[in-house]
Order: C-alpha cells, then structure tokens, then sequence
C-alpha cells in the first residue's frame, strides 16, 4: 500500500473536516448519552469554515496522510501552546492525531507523529505535549511507547458529559 503524508493546506480543509467528524465520531461517539450532544460538537468543531480558518493560522500546522491516494487520516500542531504551570518552557502542542479505524494497523499514527515531533522540534519547542482520554488505553499504549509520559490530568466538559483527559508530553 502506498503512504503519502504531507502538510495540509486550506483546500483540504472539506477532507480533514470529514476524517475530524468521522474519527471523533468513532473514538468517543459511545461515550454520550445524547447524540445531539456529539452532532453538536462535531458541528463546531469539524465544520468546514472552522477546519479552513485553522489551517490558514501561522500558529497550526497539519498533516494528512493517504493510502492508495485515499485520506486517511490527519494530525494538528499547534507550535506555541505553553503548559499550563509551565508558562517559561518553549512548548507545543499535538492538538488531533486521528487516523479512520480501518488503516491502523499500517502505523500510519506514527508516521504523522514523528511530522508533529520534527516540526515542534524546528520551531523551537523544548516540550511537545498532548492530551488523550484517560479510558483510550490504545493511544495511551501508543503514545508510552513512543517516550510520552504523563504529565497530569484536566477535564473537558462536551454537553451533558464530562470527560477526563491525562497529559502526557515528550522532550524534544
């Protein structure tokens, strides 16, 4: 199978606003007990106008990766996002790292990873943090093994539901 990653740009923002709602749909859809609170979410977040404004911002880079031409899967940096407690340390943030359920197995995730790392690592970054669910023991397993520790925790508040998140960061 061939892998292309490469750096998105604002024409992609249609694809990496599909693969948003599709992945967060995936990943954390079974976690709330009203599904207008999940569609809301995804509306706001993944629309297509808030994907293009993002990508178009000096601070955030992203990634999208392709198997056999097909998008499947993207990631987002944001190269100045201070830790909180730690506002001295040059810090960046791995926003999204998401790829669809059925390319996982191809490391594709590692891939668009080593991107964020490489690109952190250029701008200047002492520190690349991130935040995963604290039940997501796959991406947690993933990102161990990748010298991702934890951190600490914080909570995240989507409609009816709250959600607890670890930190986990990785010097560069």
């Amino acid at each position: 199978m061939n892998i292309e990653i490469r750096k998105a740009n604002p024409n992609d923002a249609t694809l990496i606003a599909l693969l948003g709602q599709v992945t967060f749909d995936d990943t954390f859809g079974d976690l709330f007990r009203d599904r207008q609170d999940v569609l809301d979410y995804m509306d706001r977040t993944f629309s297509v106008p808030k994907i293009r404004s993002s990508l178009q911002k000096d601070n955030n880079v992203f990634w999208i990766a392709f198997a056999n031409e097909l998008p499947v899967g993207y990631a987002k940096l944001k190269k100045i996002s201070p830790l909180e407690g730690d506002a001295d340390i040059k810090s960046a943030q791995l926003q999204k790292i998401y790829v669809l359920k059925d390319y996982l197995a191809l490391k594709i995730g590692s891939k668009l990873q080593q991107e964020a790392i490489r690109e952190a690592a250029n701008s200047g970054a002492d520190i690349l943090w991130l935040s995963v669910l604290h039940t997501n023991n796959r991406a947690i397993h993933f990102y161990n093994k990748h010298k991702f520790v934890e951190k600490g925790k914080h909570h995240f508040t989507i409609g009816k539901e709250d959600f607890e998140f670890n930190i986990m960061m990785l010097h560069l």
